[in-house]
């Protein structure tokens, strides 16, 4: 029986998407020990604003550049930037259906005392799982007994091998950086995860797609973003369309890949 692997760094409150790419895989890998993306979706997202999207990020310490995700910390004064974030998603989000329940969890999420990035969005993470029902088990690199990593593609083989796994489940934003003779000369198989495109009610046409998970829990009954959760093709590695794919990749989030 094929037992499937996806590993991807933690992000703040990800798209849909991230949370498919969970639910599809046998057991997930949260990338805490790679290096820290300044600039990308690691600690940060975007809400629902007057029919438009707007970013909104998680503060963090002031660090060297070149330091993985588990060495960073949140800034002294994130309790009082979390407290403000969820006003303002209180406000943006105040005729949301779903507005209630969620801004309960997002209290309990936002405000949680944790001071490292990693384990900060590690708990976001768990416990947004937990909401949605999702089982799949969560593994940190950091704790995986794997040396001597030469680049990516053997990275992933080391974890897959470890988790005693045969296929890797990969966002579909990194179809050009893998080669899947390199997976078949291991002994891996490779897929590419693309979400379906999805819309829901928002507020007003036109739909805003791919913003956080917050919007989708906000307009969505728990048991219909379940629903959601199938909703994505797996497909074959075809390095000839790599860019066609790229192109058609339903959020930048997804386009965040393993370094």
């Amino acid at each position: 029986m094929t037992k499937t692997v996806a590993m991807m760094q933690p992000y703040w409150f990800p798209y849909l998407g991230y949370f498919q790419l969970i639910h599809a895989s046998d057991v997930f890998v949260l990338g805490d020990d790679l290096q820290y993306v300044t600039g990308g979706w690691i600690n940060r997202n975007r809400m629902l604003s007057n029919g438009e999207p707007m970013l909104f990020s998680l503060p963090l310490k002031k660090f060297h550049s070149h330091v993985a995700i588990n060495q960073r910390e949140l800034s002294d004064n994130v309790g009082e930037m979390m407290n403000k974030l969820l006003r303002t998603l209180s406000m943006q989000y105040s005729r949301a259906p779903h507005r209630h329940e969620v801004m309960a969890l997002l209290q309990r999420l936002m405000l949680h005392p944790e001071k490292n990035l990693a384990r900060y969005l590690e708990h976001s993470l768990r416990e947004l799982c937990a909401y949605l029902g999702i089982t799949t088990p969560i593994v940190r690199a950091s704790d995986l007994p794997i040396h001597d990593v030469q680049d990516k593609q053997d990275r992933v083989i080391k974890t897959a091998r470890c988790l005693d796994a045969d296929l890797y489940l990969n966002a579909i934003g990194g179809m050009a950086l893998y080669d899947a003779d390199y997976f078949s000369r291991h002994g891996m198989q490779l897929r590419f995860h693309r979400m379906d495109e999805l819309c829901y009610t928002q507020f007003r046409d036109p739909f805003v797609a791919n913003l956080s998970i917050i919007d989708v829990l906000m307009f969505n009954s728990v048991e219909r973003v379940r629903q959601f959760l199938p909703c994505f093709s797996s497909l074959k590695p075809q390095p000839s369309n790599a860019s066609q794919y790229l192109a058609s990749s339903p959020s930048p989030i997804a386009l965040e890949m393993l370094p």
